[in-house]
């Protein structure tokens, strides 16, 4: 549903089958379908959802280019029938193959046709996966501009004001987090195992977990202060379950420009997540008025390297210490 100051967009939970491709296409389009029926524009899946995701980091490169696809091959060209047909835009990750490189890769599919491709600028999982070197911004049918940012892309605070610079106004931004292992002594760490497994004879323990510091409590340390602080919506979709041997912890939810949830779920299952996005909040947004206040010529040593720069794979899995000078060089 579009209004002329209102924008219907879902976000969606669930746990991906590894490998799983036919599996996981058909839980994308039941829901996109169930979210459509619902008057949604816009569905947006979780990170590498039509593949299955942390089992990647154990595969061979044989293996994964064996289960990688081409930006024009059968998942997004699948995905993109899913779109015509319902009539709405449908968005959902999955491993890329191009030319002699592997991206972690989102495809979302517009109804008038239009395919836009976002590879993971900060890809981490695995080393025969690139990172992607652009930003990804679109205009669309509803004359809305949006950008993707995947998963650990929303963590580094330049590539989300990079985007708000291009012009997006909603932020696309699929992940598979919680329940990480993180080096961090504060950061999230796992969720055991048996939480999922016994959730339905103990579901209170396993939404405890999923809304704590490895789940909810973490994301908001930061994440509405993505959309506060660029002026624009964000969609948050997220994994459910098991991955691999982590537990993702869900959390969809859909923030509005002031950093403020305007819909959650607070189910630790299969969940579509769905709020009518009032456009007439962007003109005014705290964030927006403050890119106004912005001082470019002083922000220089924001592209200068420090010396200590690292790949994405170190940066994310090092337990090294960082300095405490970071200075950028001269």
């Amino acid at each position: 549903m579009t209004t002329e100051s209102g924008f219907r967009a879902s976000v969606v939970q669930f746990e991906a089958v590894p490998l799983g491709k036919e599996s996981n296409l058909a839980t994308v389009r039941s829901l996109a379908r169930s979210a459509a029926e619902n008057g949604s524009r816009l569905v947006v899946f979780p990170e590498m959802c039509l593949l299955g995701y942390w089992h990647l980091t154990k595969r061979s490169e044989a293996e994964l280019w064996e289960h990688a696809e081409p930006a024009d091959g059968p998942l997004v060209s699948a995905l993109a029938r899913i779109s015509r047909e319902l009539g709405i835009g449908v968005g959902a990750g999955f491993l890329e193959s191009s030319g002699s490189r592997l991206f972690n890769s989102y495809a979302v599919c517009l109804p008038d046709g239009g395919v836009h491709i976002h590879r993971k600028l900060h890809a981490f999982e695995h080393a025969a996966i690139s990172s992607g070197d652009s930003f990804t911004v679109f205009d669309t049918p509803w004359n809305i501009r949006m950008g993707i940012l995947i998963c650990w892309d929303n963590n580094l605070v330049e590539n989300v004001r990079a985007v708000a610079l291009h012009g997006a106004t909603v932020l696309i931004a699929p992940h598979q987090t919680g329940g990480t292992n993180s080096r961090s002594p504060y950061g999230m760490k796992p969720i055991p195992t048996e939480l999922w497994t016994n959730r339905h004879r103990d579901p209170q323990a396993l939404q405890q977990a999923v809304s704590g510091p490895s789940g909810r409590e973490w994301l908001m340390r930061w994440l509405p202060s993505r959309a506060h602080d660029n002026g624009l919506f964000v969609l948050f979709s997220n994994g459910i379950g098991r991955d691999d041997d982590e537990i993702r912890t869900g959390n969809a939810m859909i923030l509005d420009p002031y950093g403020r949830i305007v819909a959650e779920t607070d189910v630790a299952d299969e969940a579509t997540v769905t709020a009518d996005l009032d456009l007439s909040l962007l003109p005014l947004a705290t964030g927006r008025r403050w890119l106004l206040g912005r001082r470019p010529e002083l922000y220089g040593i924001l592209t200068r390297p420090t010396g200590l720069e690292r790949d994405a794979r170190a940066a994310r899995h090092s337990s090294d210490p960082v300095p405490l000078d970071v200075r950028a060089k001269d």
